[in-house]
This record gives structure tokens, sequence and C-alpha cells, in this order.
């Protein structure tokens, strides 16, 4: 390798063009999946722990996803706000064809049949007590009764026009229960995202708001959502559900786990995605409001983060935001 003064590392980066010509990660609005909130009604709700964020009806979430299209966005991600009168303990409401997240899909299938339309498969929307899936007597989550319901949900959400199904419940062996269970039902293309390395985490706050679930949450979600101490086993959950069918995977939360999507793409050389929960939009936005930085800048530089970890794309609630940054 050659020395300074031969060899000046400052060289290429003296201009905006000589900048582009050398980077080694591209960020485009193509590597984003956009998050959305679905509620009943007509009118926007909007989230105080999520500054900039809101709850849409179905007619308003079809406008969003005319909107991620126009701004070259190819998926948007959707989670709903469940009526409280529908949550229950067995959460049947998220095997409902009816409900509100296979209306909204139906409708955005309906008006924008070119986006992308990705799915949460996961029962804390629906259920009373606001865990993942079913509890016994103690309040623990049950495995393969919750599997099985999982399965029912997917198989919905396919059967109502959902591309890709996201379980995000973290129950061993479900994602070969949905790959069962869609094939059976002829979605032999509908893709299933395994939150496959999904961390028991401090972040997801303003999501609970979101969806409805904080105030009513029992207890914590530690017996069945990953230790932040763990590492390799993050590797063994990725593993089984690449094994059982899964398409690609993904980790959760993003930035402090941006070590784990590196290991997870260097191992598997498989799709990684991550997703950039609603805590790290909310520090963003704080950062922001304080002076304390740039929001567009704080907002490429995390997200450009992501690619360079080795992620194939990240779900973002700055999505919008960033896809107009990137094509201005």
């Amino acid at each position: 390798m050659s020395s300074y003064p031969a060899l000046r590392l400052r060289r290429p980066r003296i201009a905006a063009w000589s900048r582009a010509l050398h980077a080694e990660t591209v960020l485009t609005p193509a590597d984003l999946i956009w998050p959305l909130f679905v509620t009943a009604g007509d009118a926007e709700e909007r989230i105080g722990s999520l500054p900039g964020v809101s709850r849409w009806s179905i007619t308003q979430i079809v406008e969003r996803a005319r909107e991620a299209r126009n701004l070259g966005i190819p998926a948007i991600a959707l989670f709903p706000n469940t009526p409280e009168h529908l949550r229950t303990d067995d959460g049947a409401e998220a095997f409902n064809p009816g409900n509100l997240m296979c209306s909204a899909i139906r409708a955005i299938k309906d008006a924008v049949p070119e986006i992308g339309v990705l799915t949460d498969v996961a029962l804390d929307p629906y259920t009373s007590h606001g865990h993942d899936g079913l509890t016994d007597d103690t309040g623990y989550v049950l495995n393969d009764a919750t599997a099985e319901v999982l399965a029912r949900q997917a198989v919905a959400q396919a059967d109502a026009g959902a591309d890709i199904v996201a379980p995000s419940d973290m129950m061993d062996g479900r994602v070969g229960l949905i790959r069962m269970a869609l094939e059976q039902g002829g979605h032999h293309n509908v893709q299933i995202m395994a939150y496959a390395a999904k961390y028991a985490s401090g972040f997801y706050g303003p999501f609970r708001d979101a969806v409805g679930s904080r105030g009513r949450l029992k207890g914590d979600k530690k017996t069945y959502q990953m230790d932040p101490a763990n590492a390799e086993e993050a590797l063994r959950e990725v593993a089984a559900d690449l094994d059982e069918g899964a398409d690609s995977v993904m980790v959760k939360p993003g930035l402090p786990y941006l070590d784990i999507v590196r290991r997870v793409k260097e191992h598997f050389e498989v799709p990684v995605f991550a997703y950039q929960v609603s805590g790290e939009y909310a520090m963003i936005e704080a950062a922001a409001a304080a002076g304390a930085g740039d929001r567009d800048t704080l907002v490429l530089e995390t997200l450009m983060a992501f690619k360079r970890a080795g992620c194939s794309g990240v779900l973002s609630y700055h999505a919008p935001l960033a896809a107009r940054l990137l094509g201005a």
C-alpha cells in the first residue's frame, strides 16, 4: 500500500460528485418499508409518543399507500388498533376475515395493487392482556396453541391479499405452521418475513401506544422475546426460521442491534431486514426538537447505517421523509 503523500485518503472527498462515485453503500427509496397504523372510524388519530405519526382510517390508509407508491417506496407494513370491544383473551378477532387489518389490505390492493403489503402476524393488537399469544392461568404465553392461531391469522391476511406475512410473536415453530397453512390454502407465492431475532427491548413503548396494548400488558414479554445479552442465540433463531420456510428475516430493534444484522448477513447470506422501531424514531424526533441534531441528517445517517451493516431494507416511520430527501 502506498504511503503519504502518494496516498492521500482525503483526495476522493474533495467534491460531492467524487464522494458519490466512491460511495460504498447506496440508499434509495426502494430500500424502505413504511409502517402504518390503521384504526376504525374516519378521523386521523395523532399518536402523542410518536410525533408526526398517526393512526389512519381505511380510506386514509389507501391515500398513504398512494403516497408511498409515488415516493418510490415499494411496500408498506400494516398494524391495527383494534377496537376495545373486539379484544379478548383468545384474540379471535385476529383471524376474522372482516377485521380491520383484512379490510385495509383489500382496500389497498383494490386501489393501489402495485404496492407491496406486509402484515403483522401476532396477537397483541387483539388480546385483552396485551401479549403476543394465548396465556394460561398464570399468565404464561402458550407456544403451540398460539402458533396454531397465528397460522389461521396469516391465512386470513393472505386471503385478503397480503403479499408478505411477518410473524412478530417469537413463538417456536410458528414459521413452519404458517408456511404449511399458506401452501394448503393455495398461497404459494405469499412471502414470510420472520421476525427471527426480536429482542425484549425498552424501545417499543410508543408502538404499544399506537396499537393500544401498552396499558393492558400484564407482566413483560421476556419469556418469548430474546434477551438483549444474546447474539449466538439469534443465529439459532434465524436458522430455525429459515429451515421452516421463511423467505427473509428481520432483526428488531434496529440501531442497538446492528452487530446482529451483520452477523446474520455474513452467516446466512439471505435477505435481512431491520425495524427502526418506535423508540428509535422518537429519539431522533426528540433530538431534532431539542436542537441536538438536524433531523434530515440524522434520518439519512441512521438509515445508511442499516444498509452498511447488511440490510436489504428497513422498516422506518421516517420512510416518507427519507424518500423525499433521497429523491431531491
